[in-house]
């Protein structure tokens, strides 16, 4: 390490709440921090960096190439597609992420949106306010469906720490539980059920998967066209997974039953993006991608990525990419 303080940048520090408790660092370092950083600022800003702080602050090669003393790029986050980590292998720049923080916080919120949908909570709510419960003159009305979760199937693609915690919530509530097997791949066996089949039996589909050229548009026209059963579909991954104008369509036909997403592509979404168009649907949800964020979640991120900066500084780097 240098004989001087390190310059540490942090890009995007309003990604995390101004709330929580990004505790100091052992070493002599000087910490500058951005609340957000546009593209065009990134290379600027971290020229002169020795550690880099990231959540959703892209760094490419472009801008690697013009910061010469930069040994570490430490992700507030688990995902590390704003990243060009090849580049970074190639300069000797080490990535770190954070990991298992949000195995409570992400499930948990699957379930809310889907005891929200699966019951019609948002569309009793929407039409109580708006004045119908006084309308039906009596003590309760059958406008929209409530369906019981205990007997129906939960089909999950991922099978990561996310996908196994949503699969014990929905064995505790006696659901019967799938794991889909890779798309196309035929016959899965045992423990993975064909990808086509899954999407045939489930009643309700949750996404857990990384967003990588093999899913992207992994659910389009053609895979709701099987979902015989006319499932919920939830997504607390990432956007890319799913045809976003493909979804609106089969919302509107009653191909799928509802969706509850919290995720979009690009984020934040205009006014014109297609899930922005479906707002008007009792039948969707769409949250700000704060599934990850709980308090205890996000207090976790933070501590743990501190500990991967002390831990590089220690040469003993942590949750290398």
């Amino acid at each position: 390490m240098p004989d001087r303080p390190l310059q540490i940048v942090f890009l995007d520090r309003e990604t995390i709440p101004a709330r929580t408790d990004l505790r100091g660092l052992s070493f002599p370092h000087e910490l500058t921090l951005y609340g957000r950083t546009a593209k065009n600022l990134v290379a600027e800003r971290i020229a002169q960096a020795d550690i880099v702080i990231t959540n959703k602050a892209p760094i490419d090669q472009a801008a690697l190439a013009n910061a010469p003393r930069l040994k570490l790029i430490a992700v507030a986050a688990t995902g590390t597609d704003v990243i060009d980590v090849k580049a970074c292998h190639t300069r000797g720049v080490v990535v770190s992420n954070v990991r298992g923080y949000a195995t409570r916080t992400v499930p948990e919120h699957v379930f809310a949106l889907i005891f929200a949908l699966r019951r019609s909570i948002s569309a009793y709510r929407d039409s109580v306010k708006a004045g119908r419960w006084h309308e039906s003159q009596q003590f309760c009305y059958f406008d929209y469906p409530i369906r019981d979760l205990a007997g129906s199937t939960l089909g999950i693609i991922g099978d990561g720490v996310l996908g196994q915690a949503v699969a014990g919530i929905g064995r505790a509530l006696n659901m019967h539980v799938i794991f889909a097997g890779r798309k196309g791949a035929g016959k899965e066996g045992a423990l993975y059920t064909p990808f086509e089949k899954m999407l045939g039996d489930s009643d309700i589909i949750s996404l857990h998967c990384p967003l990588n050229a093999q899913t992207r548009n992994m659910i389009d026209e053609a895979e709701f066209a099987q979902m015989e059963r006319k499932p919920l579909l939830i997504n607390t991954a990432r956007g890319g997974l799913v045809n976003e104008a493909a979804l609106g369509r089969a919302l509107r036909s009653g191909q799928i039953s509802g969706a509850g997403f919290d995720v979009t592509s690009p984020e934040p979404p205009d006014m014109q993006h297609p899930l922005m168009q479906l707002l008007d649907l009792p039948n969707f949800i769409l949250t700000p991608h704060v599934a990850w964020a709980s308090q205890e979640a996000i207090q976790g991120l933070a501590n743990q990525l501190m500990d991967n900066i002390e831990a590089f500084y220690r040469g003993a780097p942590n949750n290398v990419v």
